[in-house]
């Protein structure tokens, strides 16, 4: 689908939510750059449509050496903001619980709207260009980060296509705005390995 056709609004959540759906590997920049990367795996798996009443998902990120021991864990829901998709994120209590629930429905159907808490001022921003989707995070640099010692507030750039995910992640203190963590390498480039599109939940759209 190209810039050039109209689409509703409910057709681009779709899109985007069909596009989200899937195990992502940035083996190659790992093999080609192996002291610079690791090699990770950014799955995002769909949940049910009940559990939000919408169209939400659980990711984790892991190294491909250790895959059920995920170092980042969330939930998340989908918003149609019409000219821009906003991605709600939540924690997780006890997140460890859930390890592996991207790769293994039995656990995955074990998280409820009950364990997860509102990351609030951490929301993401996705708008299409007319090639992929670009996200950041909410404006505000609201989305604090306590971490070496600092109080860092979280710039994240993500871009989306059918096929592959870019991220770059950094933290930048609140005070002095210079980046305590994160790459300082340029963005991880992942390439989807397994889609789930087919699990995405969108009978209830109406289309």
């Amino acid at each position: 689908m190209t810039s050039s056709v109209s689409v509703s609004s409910s057709q681009e959540l779709i899109r985007f939510a069909h596009w989200l759906a899937g195990d992502f590997s940035n083996h190659q920049q790992a093999y080609n750059h192996p002291t610079l990367y690791a090699h990770i795996h950014v799955l995002w798996r769909p949940l049910p449509w009940e559990f939000f009443q919408g169209i939400g998902f659980y990711s984790e990120q892991v190294y491909d050496y250790d895959l059920w021991s995920p170092y980042r864990q969330g939930v998340h829901r989908l918003v149609d903001q019409g000219d821009r998709i906003y991605i709600e994120n939540y924690s997780l209590q006890d997140s460890i619980l859930y390890a592996g629930s991207a790769r293994e429905l039995s656990i995955l159907q074990t998280i409820t709207p009950q364990v997860i808490q509102r990351r609030y001022n951490c929301s993401m921003v996705f708008q299409w260009d007319g090639t992929c989707y670009r996200g950041s995070v909410e404006p505000g640099n609201q989305c604090l980060i306590h971490r070496k010692g600092h109080q860092t507030y979280l710039v994240s750039e993500v871009e989306l296509t059918e096929n592959t995910w870019k991220s770059l992640d950094r933290g930048m203190d609140v005070k002095t705005h210079e980046q305590i963590w994160g790459s300082t390498e340029g963005a991880l480039e992942f390439e989807k390995i397994t889609s789930f599109a087919q699990e995405v939940p969108t009978e209830n759209l109406g289309l």
